[in-house]
């Protein structure tokens, strides 16, 4: 048994931290000290709580004994460390790095009644060494479910301990939010418009993210003119964000991987139903 805890906290790794170093965080976090700079971003952190990612642990007497699995990322600026990913994608379309310049959530859509912008692609990486070129960039952290860290934050301003004490309560990345309820829109309003404009979307998501819809494909493409979507999949190791895989997709099928779902058996959904029905007068 496992359960997902604070991974990396205000930039750093949990496990890394000494218990005076976690009982200022946990202060901070509860709103009761200023928030530190982010170390990804020239910018004071503006996440509430300052989780970065969250991580899976084992328990050994309600201490944390070990990871348990990799790292999740659920704040979007983690993505940014060192500029890992423009320059990334920047090596993919074959832009000199000399030449590449960054816009950030670029207006994309326009309200049919005020006239304002209704919608932004988060960034947006250009070159004119032969004419202008473009390409769209959006970044998607991952939601978690189940509890939140505010029960966490406390038990950690609280405590003395060497080793970090082991998460309370049960949650969950939630990767079907993230994926078919965020992200699909998103691909669903740009990416035909982009297509139109001959530029392409780039996604960049973790690799546990990818991996919950499908992994890498069976025969992977990095043939730019052989999709519309340039799917983009880092991984945190070590504390630092690294170049994974990177694969060249249609609109179509990002569509479908994103959607993509089984239904749960019977059994299952009976038994989540039991727990959860209440008697009408009684709710």
């Amino acid at each position: 048994m496992s359960r997902y805890g604070i991974g990396e906290w205000y930039g750093r790794p949990l496990m890394s931290l000494t218990p005076a170093e976690r009982r200022a965080y946990a202060t901070i976090a509860m709103g009761e000290a200023a928030a530190p700079a982010c170390p990804f971003r020239p910018m004071v952190c503006n996440k509430r709580g300052g989780v970065c990612s969250i991580q899976p642990y084992r328990e050994a007497e309600q201490r944390i004994s070990g990871v348990a699995g990799e790292p999740v990322i659920v704040c979007p600026t983690r993505f940014e460390q060192n500029k890992m990913l423009v320059q990334w994608l920047a090596d993919i379309v074959r832009f000199q790095l000399d030449d590449v310049m960054l816009a950030r959530e670029v207006p994309f859509m326009r309200s049919t009644t005020t006239g304002k912008s209704a919608g932004k692609i988060d960034l947006v990486i250009a070159s004119e060494r032969q004419g202008l070129r473009w390409f769209g960039l959006e970044v998607q952290a991952v939601y978690f479910s189940g509890a939140g860290m505010e029960a966490e934050f406390m038990a950690l301003r609280q405590d003395r301990h060497d080793q970090p004490p082991y998460p309370l309560h049960n949650r969950r990345p939630d990767w079907r939010s993230s994926s078919a309820k965020r992200l699909m829109p998103q691909l669903r309003i740009k990416g035909p418009t982009l297509r139109r404009w001959h530029s392409k979307i780039a996604v960049a998501v973790d690799r546990p993210f990818f991996a919950s819809i499908g992994g890498p494909s069976a025969q992977p493409s990095q043939d730019l003119d052989a999709g519309d979507v340039v799917w983009l999949v880092p991984e945190l190791r070590d504390g630092q964000l690294v170049r994974d895989h990177w694969e060249v997709q249609t609109l179509e099928s990002s569509s479908e991987r994103l959607l993509a779902a089984d239904a749960v058996t019977r059994v299952d959904f009976e038994r989540v139903l039991l727990q959860k029905l209440q008697l009408l007068q009684g709710e």
